[in-house]
């Protein structure tokens, strides 16, 4: 019996150690979305690496699928280039391993030599992997202004 009930505690200790609190999750989660902005903004490709699943895919605005190199590379070149990528109005939703934002992001910049200012609803898919949140899949609708 006394073999039973240490195990048992032996087993919830253990679960309450490696439980992660939804509060922390989504804290964190909005860490990462703000520091994702940011390396787009300074063209900081290696902490995009570093943010994103190897396998993400985004889906932009215009219906293109693309994946992690060619996001890594966009923003290596630099062009489109960012005078602001800014996320706001995020709503977060944690499920498990698991976690999903909407919000807007809001982008200034030049491409090709244009100057261009936009605003999308956005919808990221966060994935909890080896002890680290990860952006796992993006897809982006533009806003009429």
């Amino acid at each position: 019996m006394r073999i039973v009930l240490l195990s048992l505690i032996f087993c919830f200790v253990s679960m309450a150690v490696h439980a992660r609190d939804t509060a922390h999750d989504e804290a964190d989660i909005r860490h990462l979305d703000t520091v994702i902005c940011k390396a787009f903004e300074q063209g900081d490709a290696k902490t995009l690496r570093a943010s994103l699943d190897d396998r993400f895919t985004l889906v932009s605005s215009r219906g293109e699928l693309t994946d992690l190199e060619q996001n890594i590379a966009e923003v290596a070149k630099r062009d489109p280039y960012y005078d602001e990528f800014r996320n706001h109005d995020q709503k977060v939703r944690v499920y498990g391993d698991s976690a999903i934002i909407n919000g807007i992001t809001s982008v200034k910049g030049k491409s090709g030599g244009e100057a261009f200012a936009a605003d999308f609803e956005f919808t990221d898919t966060y994935v909890y992997h080896n002890g680290h949140w990860l952006l796992a899949a993006s897809h982006a609708s533009r806003l009429k202004k």
